[in-house]
């Protein structure tokens, strides 16, 4: 895979494409990936594609190394084995083009046939200013997840130095500014509140 090839995913925006942008971002273990699966599926995939910036670095690393790329994308420990050698390989990727991932999670996703893209994964500043520099600040819309550490040791997180200490996890620590925010500890509604908003948001630009 060319990680450096900069495909066009504005070429299908004569549909008017993407009508709405969801970015979620969270720490390791906070349940972003079940909340925006939830946006997902109430808003249904006939109007709506997740959109994973992973995939391309995960496909890639699969198709290098030989391994499973479905373990890969799952959220069991199989990938945990490789999230270090992962992140070195995709900052080095990143320092030559900041948005290469993005490009690419677009359009693995075909992203450009759905009106609201979910992207389950932001994790960097760099990521966000893609999006909204790409689209505009009227199309998107960033969510923040969040929960206790002590939940999130019960869903399995474990301190790695090397993971959680660099700027795949710590980079948008500072940022104040989220459309939304929401603490995942467990009280259903919390998320439920969060995810009316949210479709009511979506609703409003259809």
């Amino acid at each position: 895979m060319s990680v450096n090839k900069k495909s066009s995913v504005t070429g299908g925006r004569g549909s008017g494409n993407p009508k709405r942008v969801i970015l979620f971002s969270g720490k390791r273990k906070c349940g972003k990936d079940y909340i925006s699966d939830l946006l997902l599926d109430r808003i249904g995939s006939n109007r709506a594609c997740m959109i994973k910036i992973s995939s391309p670095i995960k496909a890639h690393w699969a198709h290098q190394n030989g391994l499973d790329l479905q373990e890969l994308m799952s959220a069991n420990e199989y990938k945990e084995k490789f999230r270090q050698d992962m992140i070195v390989w995709s900052e080095s990727q990143r320092a030559k083009d900041p948005g290469c991932f993005c490009r690419l999670a677009v359009d693995q996703a075909k992203a450009q046939d759905k009106p609201i893209w979910i992207v389950s994964d932001i994790r960097r500043k760099t990521d966000i200013k893609w999006f909204t520099d790409e689209f505009g600040g009227n199309v998107v819309r960033t969510i923040r997840v969040f929960a206790d550490e002590n939940v999130r040791q019960e869903r399995g997180y474990v301190f790695t130095k090397g993971v959680d200490d660099i700027a795949s996890e710590c980079d948008l620590d500072d940022v104040e500014e989220w459309n939304w925010r929401v603490m995942n500890n467990g009280d259903e509604s919390e998320v439920e509140k969060c995810l009316t908003t949210m479709i009511d948001d979506i609703e409003s630009i259809l």
